[in-house]
């Protein structure tokens, strides 16, 4: 893996998720070097002239241009944020045959680069395509990440916090499996400055469980109401991509709910999915096993064979 001195993230993909997140780079000063690769060029000179301008009021000036694949050698992380759109009425794994062509383009311009970083993958079907990405670049899957479920737990926590009003920071949970419809709430270890969720429900009437199940189904289906409402969802996400990009720069070895490669955790083999991992220089250093319950358990599973499945005819010779 490269080691410099001075941190690069190369951005693939400056439509709207992507340019967010390099907003989000900037404003927080996350990397020292931003460059930015898009097959519409114009677009992507565009926004390097546009985040210039503003970068003398961030916190600290990051170097910003817009370039090639060849810039992708010196990258510490490459975001591949391009790719083919949810539409109206799409699921993400709709989106799964236009944006397999895409990626396999895509991760074998980076490898030519001589690129030996860490992949980060924003693009639906996410946990369909940083497989894909693990394999169409042969880096070992530590090295490959998704942004997974980050965006789904951060609801979680937001509308956890306005539930119970607390602050989102105080509140601790995660929403692990597919990021999609088959995701879950693991309600077993979701709790609120220490205090378990299902504890609250029994000490408070004025808490209902039919409440907290209807909450989860807004996290669920955020997207979709986002989505018809203003056309595509790009803010939370970028946030949540600015996150895994700073605990991986910093070596923080935070726990982060993302997409990373299971081989026997959690009862499942060869397959990307959501779940909690510690996150840091190296990529994924670890995976947290949470103790699930047996309907948390069977959700999981089921889950992970909805992305196993998808995966079968594209990967054959994997399986």
């Amino acid at each position: 893996m490269i080691q410099r001195n001075i941190n690069r993230v190369a951005l693939i993909g400056a439509g709207s998720v992507g340019s967010s997140y390099a907003f989000a780079l900037l404003n927080q000063s996350i990397t020292e070097e931003l460059v930015i690769i898009d097959v519409n060029e114009d677009k992507a000179m565009g926004d390097a002239m546009d985040l210039n301008h503003g970068k003398i009021f961030a916190p600290n000036p990051t170097k910003t241009w817009y370039g090639n694949y060849d810039d992708c050698k010196e990258a510490d992380i490459v975001c591949i944020c391009a790719g083919a759109n949810q539409k109206p009425g799409e699921t993400r794994l709709d989106l799964v045959e236009k944006n397999l062509k895409i990626f396999k383009s895509l991760v074998d311009q980076v490898m030519a680069s001589g690129f030996d970083g860490i992949f980060l993958i924003a693009t639906n079907p996410v946990d369909i395509l940083t497989y894909a990405t693990w394999k169409f670049s042969g880096l070992p899957k530590e090295r490959v990440i998704g942004s997974g479920t980050i965006l789904d737990s951060g609801r979680f926590r937001f509308l956890l916090g306005e539930y119970f009003d607390i602050a989102p920071a105080n509140v601790h949970a995660h929403i692990i499996g597919e990021h999609g419809d088959t995701e879950l709430p693991v309600w077993s270890h979701a709790d609120i400055g220490g205090v378990p969720v299902e504890e609250l429900i029994g000490r408070n009437p004025e808490y209902k469980m039919e409440d907290l199940d209807q909450l989860f189904v807004n996290v669920r289906d955020a997207a979709y109401h986002i989505i018809q409402k203003k056309g595509a969802t790009y803010y939370g996400i970028a946030m949540g991509l600015a996150r895994i990009t700073k605990a991986i720069l910093n070596n923080e070895n935070s726990v982060l709910t993302v997409s990373t490669y299971l081989d026997g955790e959690y009862g499942e083999k060869d397959v990307y999915i959501g779940v909690p991992a510690v996150v840091n220089r190296t990529g994924i250093r670890e995976i947290l096993e949470l103790t699930l319950s047996e309907n948390e358990q069977k959700q999981f599973t089921h889950s992970s064979t909805v992305l196993k499945e998808i995966l079968k005819p594209h990967f054959q010779e994997a399986r």
